[in-house]
């Protein structure tokens, strides 16, 4: 299990799964949840390596390993903590 902390509250949650619906129950905003509109952006203050990479979108929106979209992150393993 990875764990996801958000607001110094940590979460788990199973590798390789996407972090999407526990950022949205933290309170991140979000709103098309297919990385168009940018609303789902994270900053990762710390175990970005644990992310997927960047795909289209996030590439697309000049977003980085350190600023990412939540909506099309997954998260390998480890842990990642995260500001919004």
């Amino acid at each position: 299990m990875a764990k996801l902390i958000i607001d110094n509250i940590t979460y788990e949650i199973p590798d390789g799964q996407t972090i999407a619906e526990t950022c949205e129950a933290a309170g991140i905003p979000f709103s098309c949840n297919t990385g168009v509109c940018g609303t789902c952006q994270i900053d990762v203050l710390e175990g970005a390596e644990n992310l997927n990479e960047l795909n289209r979108e996030e590439i697309e929106l000049a977003m980085s390993r350190a600023h990412r979209l939540g909506c099309q992150c997954k998260i390998l393993g480890g842990t990642v903590k995260v500001i919004f």
